[in-house]
């Protein structure tokens, strides 16, 4: 969870950094020139650190835990995470009314409710679990084990085998 929480919190804030860079920027072509002030080149800075420490984060993560835990875990936290930070730093739900909000809120319940579902119901279509193919795999064995030069024996509770 470290792993995952890191990952997804510096995963927010690389997201904040890039739509203010991408102001910047757009501020720039437009012809009012944003690369003379260092707030520019510090948000093009926190970007490019905030994405290397993210994917060491998330490769640590995935090296610890299965990609099947990991991958909806992150992304409900990354949603989380930056949904928030959008909140504080552009305050984003100032300019929407209550009715926006709720809007944004069950559209944010539908995508957790989502994701918890499929990862939930991911073993329905796998077939048998392994616990059955396992005892399948050792009565095969046992009924192996019995049939000795081709001839049939009897099995302790008097099943015969074939």
């Amino acid at each position: 969870m470290v792993y995952i929480g890191v990952c997804s919190l510096v995963g927010s804030i690389s997201v904040m950094s890039v739509k203010a860079l991408g102001i910047a920027l757009k501020l720039t072509f437009s012809g009012m020139n944003q690369l003379v002030y260092p707030q520019t080149w510090a948000f093009t800075l926190v970007v490019v650190s905030c994405v290397i420490t993210q994917m060491n984060y998330l490769n640590k993560a995935l090296d610890t835990f299965n990609t099947a835990v990991v991958s909806p875990i992150y992304y409900v936290m990354f949603t989380s995470l930056t949904i928030l930070a959008s909140v504080i730093m552009f305050k984003d739900w100032d300019r929407q009314t209550p009715t926006q909000i709720i809007t944004e809120m069950c559209g944010f319940v539908t995508i957790l409710s989502g994701t918890f579902l499929l990862h939930k119901t991911k073993d329905m279509v796998d077939g048998p679990s392994l616990s059955t193919s396992m005892s399948m795999r050792s009565l095969k064995h046992e009924e192996e084990e019995l049939l000795i030069e081709g001839i049939p024996l009897k099995r302790q509770d008097s099943l015969r085998i074939p």
